[in-house]
């Protein structure tokens, strides 16, 4: 196996939460869990829309749920996650955000002046 089959668990991992909508998601369910009508109000997001990045983030068992009635309220299914979002915002501010500044990824990505 080569490295980079190595390391193909851990760019999906990254992939995963490199939208913007799951990341936001994520980042609301680290205070706490939440049903989908909690996330739309709380996000502004179309209902459609946050089921079908919660299932994304099933489908990559970093999410949760459990049913309670008729309702669902999701969670973050692994502590390691909650690690992982810490060590995201203090590299992010080891580097003072610079990554914003990356031409392939930062803020202005597929922007040409």
């Amino acid at each position: 196996m080569s490295t980079l089959d190595e390391l193909a668990p851990a760019a999906a991992l990254f992939h995963s939460l490199a939208d913007p909508v799951r990341l936001s998601i994520v980042q609301r369910l680290a205070r706490g869990e939440a049903r989908v009508v909690d996330l739309t109000h709380e996000l502004g997001l179309a209902q459609s829309t946050v089921s079908k990045h919660l299932a994304c983030l099933r489908g990559c068992k970093l999410v949760d749920y459990r049913a309670e009635g008729r309702q669902s309220f999701y969670s973050i299914a692994v502590p390691e996650l909650l690690d992982l979002l810490r060590s995201a915002e203090r590299l992010l501010a080891a580097t003072d955000r610079a990554v914003a500044l990356c031409p392939t990824y930062g803020t202005g990505a597929g922007t040409r002046a």
